[in-house]
């Protein structure tokens, strides 16, 4: 029988000790520096991430949706994302969407055992109709979530396309994933606390695939968010600079144009064709 060499870097000891005895000004720099090694391990995987952005492209170019699946802190980063890309971008709310481990509720409060259940993860997707045009990422720290790796593999099965992030080398999750993204970022300052490092890691992989993602489907122009959604007065401000720059009008006739159509992309573009 082989020998299961699989090992939690993100549970082993931290590089720190006696951190109760530390000023906090080497409290902050010691954090600070082991901050300072996590965009070097996300750049270590950026072929992964590559393969995993270009193929959601094509799957939401027939019409597919991006799920994102997680437990406690995995679970927020993923619907927080999966919450800023309609007002960041205008696409429709359910064409990103973030699932947890214990429902709504967990997104506030941890919810016990609620990643242990290995059926409950593609109970959750199938209540949202799952299907072959979708891709579902995992995301789990560690690596061995039972939330996360039931989905993945029902997903599996159905022919459904599958990734994950994670922070360990050769879990569970990454061996189910069809596209797994590994960011082994080290021990934790705080030992096996994966809401530092770890967590940082998967939010600045997560920004990476969303944005890239909706730049690739057309929503970006140029550097601008042109369809984001005009949901508060600085948001207006800012379309309105951005429609000023784009055609040279003044502020007063370039907000008009913006709350006329409602986004930068129109606004300028009817100014062009008028």
């Amino acid at each position: 029988m082989k020998k299961n060499t699989f090992k939690k870097t993100t549970e082993s000891d931290s590089n720190y000790n006696h951190l109760e005895k530390m000023s906090v000004k080497n409290l902050l720099l010691n954090m600070n520096r082991e901050d300072q090694t996590v965009p070097l391990a996300i750049a270590k995987v950026i072929p992964r991430i590559e393969k995993l952005v270009k193929i959601i492209v094509q799957q939401m170019r027939l019409g597919g949706r991006l799920f994102y699946m997680g437990a406690g802190t995995s679970g927020r980063l993923g619907i927080v994302d999966a919450s800023e890309c309609p007002p960041t971008f205008g696409v429709p709310h359910g064409m990103v969407i973030g699932l947890i481990a214990g429902g709504d509720k967990a997104i506030r409060k941890a919810v016990e055992f609620a990643e242990d259940d290995r059926q409950q993860g593609w109970k959750d997707l199938q209540e949202h109709k799952i299907s072959k045009n979708d891709v579902v990422i995992g995301i789990a720290a560690s690596g061995t979530t039972p939330y996360v790796i039931g989905a993945l593999e029902a997903c599996n099965k159905k022919g459904i396309i599958t990734g994950c992030i994670t922070c360990n080398k050769g879990s569970h999750v990454a061996k189910t994933a069809k596209y797994p993204i590994e960011v082994v970022v080290g021990p934790e300052f705080v030992t096996g606390s994966t809401r530092m490092k770890a967590g940082t890691a998967q939010k600045l992989v997560l920004n990476m695939i969303s944005t890239s993602v909706m730049i690739q489907l057309g929503r970006v122009q140029g550097n601008k968010m042109v369809d984001m959604q005009l949901s508060n007065n600085k948001l207006i401000e800012r379309g309105t600079r951005m429609i000023m720059k784009s055609t040279g009008i003044t502020e007063k006739k370039a907000n008009a144009l913006l709350l006329k159509h409602g986004s930068v992309r129109k606004a300028v573009a009817a100014y062009k064709t008028s």
